[in-house]
């Protein structure tokens, strides 16, 4: 079984007990969680593609954890001005566990 859902703008390709890193998300650790938008799907019988969701079909996924990744830094230097600057940037993701995949 395979599908493909879109959620915070992005495309995962995902089968059941897969863990993913995804944009954040606004619940709480151990709740669980429907994603509709499925883009494709992939039972082993037929593949269906949507036009531009599958009807019926969900992704169901439980939240491991609320995190951030590691810091990103970034520099911006322009030669004789004395213009330097650095800055740093965590952003915040969402581990979830796909628990199963329904049509």
């Amino acid at each position: 079984m395979l599908a493909v859902i879109k959620t915070g703008g992005k495309q995962y390709k995902v089968s059941p007990n897969d863990k993913i890193k995804i944009e954040k998300l606004d619940q709480e650790e151990g709740s669980e969680v429907v994603f509709e938008e499925v883009l494709l799907l992939d039972n082993e019988k037929e593949l269906l593609i949507g036009t531009p969701r599958v009807e019926g079909a969900k992704v169901v996924a439980k939240i491991i954890k609320q995190a951030r990744h590691p810091k990103v830094m970034t520099y911006k230097f322009k030669p004789k001005k004395r213009y330097k600057l650095k800055q740093g940037h965590k952003q915040y993701y969402t581990e979830v566990q796909i628990t199963e995949i329904k049509n």
